[in-house]
């Protein structure tokens, strides 16, 4: 029943489930819902490259998958934020690139790459919770789209450059707030909250429901993925502390430094009167000693009104 499914969270299944053949529908689904066609995966590829020297990059993807036209889908989770996280998959689309040519091939078998990236943190202002970026030429003065014309044996071939160049899916989680309608709102909902309908018709989302309930794990299997959800909230409660502290921090120094300032303000200021006190007091002893107005001013350096006054 519904009320006590309970569905693994999407990145665990990444990891664990997802991989095997059986399994492929679920991650097929949402591919379909994303690039909005139908996509079947043929098979799971490597998806850590091999290190050419003991300081390369390793291609750090959670699965790269390849369809059945041969193009490469590389699905990337992140729970805690990454400061460099877009030169981060621009890294990982290259050696993916890079790693499924053979030197000696043509350029022509460059694989297309389709870079999917589900963000569990902030990455910056913008009010959707999915963006789509891809590169293309577009006229400066004519706003028309390049279409590249190359001879091969006397036939004119022509690509746009969206046929080659990687598309980018960032996938915004905690940005997602509506009522899920779409396949695709249905996906996202899942992705942040754990959740299926019942009655879901979503690509992949049904398979879903059978194949991700909690309860079908084994108890070693329960136990390991409720660590997992115990260690993503620990690393966010660090984030979330330190941010606190770091805003605490920075009140506590701005009060500090206006108390500081307040003691340095009151002493010059107590100085001040003090001073001016002890020339007063001066002044009136020198006044009843029987000095001329004239010899006071000199003694003191207060003016004649404030002498005659005392």
């Amino acid at each position: 029943m519904e009320t006590v499914d309970r569905y693994i969270r999407f990145d665990w299944a990444v990891k664990r489930l997802l991989r095997q053949k059986a399994n492929f529908g679920v991650l097929e689904g949402l591919l379909t819902v994303l690039l909005n066609e139908q996509v079947k995966i043929v098979e799971i590829l490597e998806s850590e490259g091999n290190q050419l020297t003991a300081d390369d990059k390793f291609n750090r993807v959670d699965i790269k998958a390849k369809n059945s036209k041969g193009e490469i889908i590389i699905v990337e989770i992140q729970n805690t934020r990454e400061l460099d996280y877009l030169e981060r998959i621009l890294y990982g689309v290259a050696k993916a690139i890079t790693e499924h040519i053979s030197l000696g091939e043509r350029y022509y078998e460059v694989k297309k790459i389709y870079s999917v990236s589900i963000l569990y943190f902030d990455i910056g202002k913008g009010n959707d919770y999915l963006y789509h970026g891809q590169n293309t030429f577009l006229g400066v003065h004519t706003g028309d789209q390049l279409l590249v014309s190359t001879k091969e044996k006397d036939a004119l071939v022509s690509k746009l450059p969206s046929q080659i160049f990687p598309e980018y899916f960032l996938i915004r989680v905690n940005e997602f707030n509506k009522a899920a309608i779409t396949p695709l709102e249905e996906w996202i909902d899942y992705l942040k909250t754990g959740r299926i309908r019942p009655d879901t018709t979503a690509p992949g989302l049904a398979e879903a429901r059978q194949k991700l309930i909690y309860y079908n794990m084994k108890p070693e299997e329960r136990h390991a993925y409720d660590e997992h959800l115990s260690a993503i909230m620990i690393q966010n409660d660090v984030l979330d502390t330190a941010k606190l502290e770091g805003r605490l921090e920075g009140k506590l120094e701005g009060r500090l430094e206006g108390i500081k300032e307040g003691i340095k303000e009151g002493e010059a200021k107590g100085l001040k009167k003090g001073k001016i006190e002890g020339k007063t007091e001066i002044a009136h002893n020198l006044k009843k000693m029987g000095l001329s107005i004239e010899m006071i001013i000199q003694a003191t350096g207060l003016s004649a009104e404030e002498i005659e006054s005392l």
